[in-house]
């Protein structure tokens, strides 16, 4: 995955931007959706600290939206509480959906 990505992300594996061509915004998805922690429940803050421990360019809440989207995470109806779906889509599974 890091390879794929390498044009996106920094020396320390963060996130430099969010690419705009949707496969590799899926590959960037996926990457990010691999550092929460599957099983732990997280508030809206502690998932942000999350995602920007893995992104420079200071936009949690579109990745936090995206992952939500894309069923990488789930959250409650108020939106304080995420929690990482129990089935994680696959690259091949979200191309079929948005081919």
């Amino acid at each position: 995955m890091i390879e794929i990505l390498k044009n996106f992300l920094d020396t320390e594996g963060r996130l430099t931007s969010y690419p705009s061509k949707r496969k590799m915004k899926l590959y960037a998805l996926i990457y990010i959706a691999g550092k929460i922690e599957k099983g732990k429940v997280y508030t809206e803050k502690e998932i942000n600290a999350v995602l920007n421990e893995w992104h420079s360019f200071n936009d949690p809440a579109t990745l936090r939206r995206e992952l939500y989207t894309h069923k990488f995470l789930d959250r409650d109806s108020y939106g304080k509480e995420y929690r990482m779906e129990e089935h994680q889509p696959t690259i091949e599974e979200l191309e079929a959906k948005y081919s």
